[in-house]
């Protein structure tokens, strides 16, 4: 299949987060390769974390995709109408989706917010596909402002002031070094907003940053290779040694 045949299926996030994307690496394997790359295949359970996020998402950048989120009225999911009308599948609380609303329009109520988010020669949720130290890796723009050659890439914090501890805890410095790569020419920023004080902050990238996030996505790649090509491995033989 063609490159751009696979770009173009890789628009639809069905796709993308499916079995098709999946022969791909992405940022959302780092994690595992890093700490149990036994555990690389396995299908996480989508947490409220992922719902709410996605909402943001597409909040923000696909408002008519955002339109077809189901919203209840119920105060937690615990509760006897949530379980009764959700029949196991989980929705976005009322709550959520109103505070979610809220840290949305602080975005677009902020100029320099609004003007790389919004402004001038921009594309949304753009897939991309390149080699990294050999191997295939995907990832999927939040958004490209050409005008700026920036890629900015959405982020939601519990705690804006720790937020440089949790772009290391959640990898996004590895992130940011794949999209470079991904997107050469193109500078990758965080648009941030804090959840809770609604406060917002723009982080841009330094070269330690990127470079420990080299070193995460060549650290993966090793193991991907180690556990997934390496003729007659035995996984189960693989222990971790480590002198404390």
């Amino acid at each position: 299949m063609r490159k751009k045949d696979i770009l173009n299926l890789l628009k639809d996030d069905k796709e993308y987060y499916g079995e098709f994307g999946k022969q791909f690496l992405s940022n959302s394997n780092i994690s595992s390769l890093l700490t149990d790359p036994l555990s690389l295949h396995e299908n996480n359970e989508k947490t409220s974390a992922m719902l709410i996020g996605g909402y943001f998402h597409h909040l923000i950048l696909e408002p008519h995709k955002a339109k077809e989120y189901k919203i209840i009225q119920a105060s937690s999911r615990n509760t006897k109408k949530y379980k009764e009308e959700s029949k196991g599948e989980l929705l976005l609380l009322e709550k959520e989706a109103e505070n979610v609303e809220e840290l949305a329009k602080h975005i677009e109520a902020n100029d320099t917010m609004y003007d790389i988010i919004y402004t001038g020669n921009l594309e949304y949720e753009v897939p991309q596909l390149g080699k990294i130290f050999g191997l295939q890796w995907k990832g999927k723009a939040d958004i490209l402002n050409h005008d700026k050659k920036l890629i900015v890439d959405l982020k939601t914090t519990s705690d804006i002031q720790r937020f440089e501890q949790s772009a290391n805890k959640y990898n996004y410095d590895s992130q940011a070094y794949i999209y470079q790569n991904l997107f050469p020419g193109y500078e990758f920023i965080f648009a941030v907003v804090d959840k809770k004080t609604k406060r917002l902050g723009i982080f841009d990238c330094s070269s330690p940053f990127l470079k420990r996030g080299e070193e995460k996505v060549k650290k993966a790649c090793e193991a991907y290779n180690l556990f997934y090509k390496t003729k007659d491995f035995n996984k189960e033989q693989y222990f971790l040694t480590k002198t404390l």
